[in-house]
């Protein structure tokens, strides 16, 4: 899918405040480590089958400066919807999450910069969900290193499950994120490209103590292992 974005910014502020990143912890031994490394490596062959060794839809050419950073907000990075709030594999309706970006830049002389992306979702259907459809729906938004938003727009991202279908890939391309410079010397580098899930507090409070399932929670097999998430 394709989609275009306008974004207009402001005066940029110097000051660059970095996302924090959050050290994933390992998982536990034994057979269960077995089946989910198993299962981690099943679920990287077919999205790297459906991702590939992409180049960003962009190249970068020789620009004024460096791009801007593009990145996944760690608390939207992953939606996670629960029947009745309660937090178990079994209680799962529906679930995505962000597998992978890929970016690049373009801007000279006084020209804006131009940001192309491609974004790979992981969309998964689990024990509770009614029907086939969902739509799920993302943001896209450009903040100065300071993390002030100088623009967000949301997106609709409709999806069909086949029978007998759990889990989809779908990549999304924004072929224009367009960033005006305040002066000729402003750097891209003065920029951040965030995007994200539309969550719900519960949803951004759940990425963020790094909860997750042993079982792909988008998974028929959910259903046979309910019980709490498993903070790493």
């Amino acid at each position: 899918m394709r989609r275009h974005l306008l974004a207009a910014a402001a005066a940029v502020l110097t000051a660059a405040i970095a996302l924090p990143e959050l050290a994933m912890a390992q998982g536990r031994g034994g057979q269960d480590q077995q089946r989910q490394q198993e299962e981690d490596a099943a679920k990287k062959r077919k999205r790297d089958a459906e991702w590939g060794n992409r180049q960003a839809p962009l190249p970068a050419l020789r620009n004024a400066g460096p791009c801007p950073f593009v990145k996944t907000l760690y608390d939207a990075a992953r939606y996670v919807e629960f029947k009745d709030g309660r937090e178990a594999s079994a209680n799962v309706s529906f679930s995505g999450e962000i597998q992978g970006i890929s970016a690049g830049c373009q801007y000279k002389d006084e020209e804006p910069i131009e940001v192309a992306m491609e974004v790979l979702f992981e969309l998964g259907r689990g024990p509770q969900a009614e029907g086939r459809a969902k739509t799920y729906r993302y943001w896209v938004a450009v903040t100065d290193r300071n993390r002030s938003v100088l623009a967000k727009e949301y997106f609709d991202l409709p999806v069909t499950f086949k029978e007998g279908e759990d889990r989809v890939y779908v990549r999304e391309t924004l072929n224009r994120i367009v960033i005006p410079r305040a002066e000729i010397t402003t750097s891209g580098s003065n920029f951040e490209v965030l995007i994200g899930f539309d969550v719900t507090p519960q949803m951004a409070a759940f990425n963020r103590e790094g909860k997750r399932f042993r079982l792909n929670v988008g998974g028929a097999q959910a259903s046979n292992t309910a019980g709490s998430p498993t903070p790493q």
